[in-house]
């Protein structure tokens, strides 16, 4: 990655905070069905609808001239879009970009963890919710534990700057599994988040409600096994870390968007798929780049405009309330994971 010559950021929002960071989602595919992300037969944008991998690259390119450091690529799955890697590559060369992540299920990682490596990837966040084979493919609707196990140890093999398991931790299905996830995590030197389940998206059968399992009750779970110290280290998103003294090599991540509302410190903006940037993930508001980019092809200022502009209508805080029986329509897989 080069070294970083961009100007100091011009994304502050209403609140004061500095928006150094975007997610950005290149399909709303995916090759699993977790039960908490989709629907069983969900219905996908066409892809005519999508942003091309261009149009992906000139808004990140704009997000970094403006003060953007890090940018996630997310899904759906990321690495089932065709001629992925091209933009990694690509995005691995905008100077002044320090950190380039990626959040997948893992299930392509066998197959493009060298690739990514080589195009700048810095850290990777694997989704791996059991252990379990069986409840693995519950979870997932029709996953293979095998290839998501695979993947993990191809992209340790590429020795990433950090590696992460990401677990969605869901009541009475997979709670009791936390300090097995985290000793998995322990024998590979590599770390571990739990995140609350998030009320997005009718998805069949799942219940958002009655999954809801608090960080606070994993974090007293772990503690029977766990010496647990909070730190203040922090990846540029929402996690609040505890390290465990007698393993060094991992930390204990925790994502609370309900026990432990983070929104006075939000640092981020999404941008879906078809090129709709989300200035909060539990609400709404919203501006479409696509439109602004196809309206004003190659005109790189009218973009960074909008992009400053949109600012204006970012939240100060989401709507979540898991003990509602409201839920957003929309999918965590069409906002980007």
């Amino acid at each position: 990655m080069k070294t970083s010559t961009n100007e100091a950021s011009q994304l502050i929002d209403r609140y004061g905070r500095k928006i150094d960071y975007i997610r950005l989602s290149v399909t709303d595919r995916c090759d699993l069905r977790c039960v908490y992300c989709m629907s069983e037969d969900m219905q996908f944008v066409p892809r005519s609808q999508l942003l091309t991998l261009e149009e992906i690259e000139e808004i990140a390119s704009a997000y970094v001239e403006l003060g953007v450091t890090k940018i996630r690529i997310t899904g759906g799955e990321p690495l089932v879009r065709k001629n992925i890697i091209s933009l990694f590559n690509r995005l691995g060369q905008l100077e002044g970009l320090k950190d380039l992540t990626i959040t997948t299920n893992g299930t392509q990682l066998q197959k493009y963890a060298a690739d990514l490596k080589a195009a700048g990837v810095t850290r990777i966040n694997i989704s791996l919710d059991t252990l379990n084979p069986e409840l693995f493919h519950t979870i997932t609707r029709n996953g293979q534990i095998e290839k998501t196990l695979q993947g993990l140890d191809a992209a340790i093999q590429q020795g990433f700057n950090k590696i992460k398991i990401n677990s969605v931790i869901l009541k009475d299905r997979n709670h009791h599994e936390v300090i097995d996830l985290v000793n998995f995590a322990i024998e590979r030197g590599i770390d571990v988040s739990f995140i609350e389940n998030m009320p997005l998206g009718i998805t069949g059968e799942h219940n958002h409600q009655g999954s809801y399992y608090s960080s606070d009750q994993i974090v007293q779970d772990l503690r029977h096994q766990f010496e647990l110290i909070p730190t203040t280290e922090h990846t540029a998103g929402p996690a609040k870390y505890f390290r465990i003294p007698q393993h060094p090599q991992t930390r204990v991540g925790l994502i609370s968007p309900h026990s432990h509302n983070f929104c006075d410190t939000c640092n981020r903006v999404r941008l879906t798929a078809e090129g709709r940037l989300l200035l909060c993930l539990g609400q709404e508001h919203s501006v479409d780049l696509k439109k602004v980019i196809r309206a004003n092809p190659g005109n790189t200022e009218i973009l960074k405009q909008a992009i400053i502009n949109s600012l204006d209508i970012k939240p100060k805080g989401h709507d979540f309330n898991i003990h509602s029986n409201e839920i957003l329509l929309r999918h965590m897989n069409m906002t980007g994971g």
